[in-house]
């Protein structure tokens, strides 16, 4: 078990940048999988990226590749999510997610996923 706090978000113009942390309360996100998730009003949390700690093997969404980067730092306490060139469209509630038994062909299902944090906006003004 691990308690997620998420911080970075705020409001930004179409083509700026802003980077998102996903932090470990407690214990290290060793062995685990970090993934980010996002929630647009009237809309369906949906996969963003994801992140295995130890391997550092990540994965995203199609349309944030290229754009997004996944990482973390060499405590293993925290996982970023560096957005760039963003777009009205990626306006939602963020949210992170880790598991430590993620099989890869569950990667980016929500329901993967055991610990989740409260979430942080990202408003995108065109």
């Amino acid at each position: 078990q691990v308690d997620l706090v998420e911080s970075g978000g705020g409001l930004v113009q179409a083509g700026g940048s802003l980077r998102l942390s996903c932090t470990s309360s407690g214990r290290t996100f060793n062995g685990y999988t970090v993934g980010w998730f996002r929630q647009a009003p009237g809309k369906d949390r949906e996969f963003v990226a994801t992140l295995r700690v130890n391997s550092q093997y990540d994965y995203y969404r199609d349309s944030v590749k290229g754009r997004f980067t996944i990482s973390r730092d060499g405590a293993k306490k925290t996982v970023y999510l560096q957005m760039d060139n963003l777009k009205p469209e990626d306006a939602a509630v963020y949210y992170c997610a880790a598991s430590n038994t993620v099989i890869s062909s569950t990667l980016s299902s929500q329901r993967a996923y055991n610990n989740w944090g409260q979430g942080t906006q990202v408003t995108v003004s065109s």
